[in-house]
């Protein structure tokens, strides 16, 4: 059984929802849970929220964050769960920031980058991951795993 449906197995099993709000996955965190029969009584909201600006329109994520500390930042992915779980009614909300590539990194923020933003109940994480894969298609795979395996860590 792969982890996603483990993931959605036991989210059905707790009776919780899911919502996401994704920038460097593209939306391939929401299209994992959604391939799967049985998403549709977890799966609640997934948002592709790629540019600044969506983030700034639909996650109010307020723009003195994103010009002080980037997009890709721990402040930023906070504001997105937290923003997230307001629209969302989910139980559980993830959000996710990072560099994919193979450009667009700097010394301080290389490509491989990701911070990922969990809300549950009254907790709150961001957790910082820098992958060593530079592919693209690796990069987004590695981060939406993850998150399934960080998920089913913490509701288990």
């Amino acid at each position: 059984m792969t982890n996603s449906k483990k993931l959605i197995k036991l989210l059905k099993r707790k009776k919780l929802r899911i919502s996401f709000a994704e920038s460097c996955t593209g939306g391939l965190m929401s299209s994992i849970i959604t391939s799967n029969a049985g998403s549709s009584n977890v799966f609640n909201l997934g948002l592709v929220t790629y540019s600044n600006k969506a983030k700034q329109k639909i996650l109010k994520v307020p723009s003195k964050v994103i010009k002080k500390y980037g997009a890709v930042s721990v402040q930023c992915c906070l504001s997105m769960v937290n923003n997230l779980s307001k629209i969302s009614n989910s139980h559980i909300n993830i959000s996710i920031t990072g560099i994919a590539g193979p450009k667009g990194g700097t010394k301080n923020k290389p490509v491989g980058l990701v911070f990922i933003g969990l809300k549950f109940k009254r907790k709150i994480l961001v957790n910082k991951y820098l992958f060593e894969n530079k592919s693209r298609k690796n990069f987004q795979k590695i981060t939406v795993n993850t998150v399934i395996k960080t998920v089913l860590s913490i509701i288990k």
